[in-house]
């Protein structure tokens, strides 16, 4: 798959790539105000626990310099199918290129065409809103504001659940 720009290529992360990955991710978040640390200790985890459901990479000549995860999420009135964004990182000088834009095109379709139910996401309502992603008071992520978690149903139904994310996100 490729963006506009002819010299990216989005292609699926192999184990071979999770060092290059882990270590773009620690970069990309290095100094986000709303990081914890712990952005690629969670892509181990998922990538360990065989529970990375979507984890692709972006690479410009031959180097790492984006990547997203997607992981399904657990829903309290049973539900299922829905999946979790996250993390998304791009390379921190090359941000505001059409990168994540093109990573995140790519992850949609890929849980689209996987038949996934919908997807959350925890960020900027701003920004995840241009991918069609709403906050929902049907679904909730207890502890955060509920206006930075939002959803995009692949359907039209919207089930009335608290999610839950794998424990390579840590306690919830």
């Amino acid at each position: 798959m490729h963006t506009r720009a002819s010299d990216l290529t989005i292609r699926d992360c192999g184990a071979a790539d999770t060092a290059a990955r882990d270590a773009l991710i620690t970069r990309a978040f290095l100094d986000a105000p709303h990081a914890d640390g712990t952005e690629a200790a969670i892509a181990a985890a998922l990538d360990a626990r065989g529970m990375a459901s979507v984890s692709l990479l972006a690479s410009r000549a031959g180097m790492v310099v984006g990547c997203v995860l997607t992981s399904p999420v657990a829903l309290s009135d049973g539900t299922s199918g829905w999946h979790g964004l996250g993390p998304i990182a791009v390379e921190p000088s090359l941000q505001r290129q059409g990168i994540g834009v093109a990573l995140m095109d790519a992850a949609l379709a890929r849980l689209r065409a996987d038949g996934a139910a919908g997807c959350v996401v925890l960020g900027d309502p701003a920004y995840y809103g241009r991918f069609g992603f709403v906050a929902n008071p049907r679904l909730a992520l207890p502890g955060v504001p509920p206006a930075y978690f939002q959803c995009l149903s692949f359907s039209r139904a919207v089930p009335e659940a608290i999610v839950r994310y794998d424990e390579a996100f840590g306690p919830t």
